[in-house]
């Protein structure tokens, strides 16, 4: 035991006590027979203050590998801890050093993965977002004027901010439709070149476009200019061959004699 010696020698000594206090805890949920093999073996008692000490046992219970009962007891008032009837003050599980216990939780919005957002979901912003600004505040990438006008009451109340513009063009590039992607290494042109590549309008226009074409990967898709296919507007037919196949075959396995002209 890791009782220190100033601790009540009878609270140090009240394991059967403490173990009756778990035994009944645990016979609400359990019922009687199996609350007495619930609660195991007696691991340590530890000293809470000098009137007050907690003893643990070994929780045997399925789904409770590596917890402990806990059970703390205490003697006579303030001052006199060698007096008075010993108390039980609390019966509780808990997770011992190798216990199995649920990971750390994590707040949603730091869980959450492109792709998990589904039919009927909503997923507000933050009101602290990097990403946007307020419409007023125009799209921060140097072509104000006109565009504030529209933004002032009369258009998005938010708009991207350069940190959001800046970590999608990020994203864009270096995902599945960026210049990287194997794809792209395999292409006969980039898409800067096709003619189904429809460019985005403002300051992401000059690295970045929509697909237009139906029978392409990306059709519908943000692509960037060095992204490209095998649907490029400039890929043409192969030449076929003058010759036709069928004349080319012949059978030389078989021996020809002349036919003799009737006389």
């Amino acid at each position: 035991m890791s009782a220190e010696p100033t601790t009540p020698a009878r609270l140090v000594h009240a394991v059967e006590l403490a173990r009756a206090a778990a035994v009944e805890d645990a016979t609400a949920d359990l019922g009687r027979a199996s609350a007495e093999n619930a609660v195991g073996e007696h691991l340590e008692a530890v000293v809470e203050d000098p009137g007050t000490l907690t003893h643990y046992f070994a929780a045997e219970h399925g789904g409770y590998r590596g917890w402990r009962w806990s059970v703390t007891v205490a003697s006579g008032p303030e001052g006199e801890p060698d007096e008075g009837p010993i108390t039980v003050c609390e019966v509780v599980l808990l997770p011992g050093p190798d216990a199995v216990v649920a990971p750390a939780w994590v707040p949603w919005h730091e869980r959450i993965r492109p792709g998990d957002l589904g039919v009927g979901d909503l997923l507000p912003a933050p009101d602290d977002d990097e990403r946007l600004v307020p419409g007023y505040l125009g799209p921060d990438d140097g072509s104000l004027g006109s565009e504030i006008v529209v933004e002032v009451g009369l258009g998005r109340t938010k708009v991207l901010s350069r940190a959001g513009r800046d970590a999608a063009a990020d994203r864009w590039y270096d995902g599945p439709h960026g210049p990287g992607a194997d794809m792209a290494k395999a292409a006969p042109g980039s898409c800067g070149t096709c003619g189904f590549y429809l460019s985005l309008a403002g300051s992401m226009g000059g690295a970045f476009g929509v697909c237009g074409n139906e029978y392409a990967p990306a059709d519908g898709a943000v692509v960037a200019v060095g992204f490209g296919c095998g649907a490029h507007s400039d890929v043409a037919a192969p030449a076929a061959s003058p010759v036709a196949v069928a004349e080319l075959v012949y059978d030389d396995g078989v021996d020809l004699e002349p036919v003799p002209s009737p006389s």
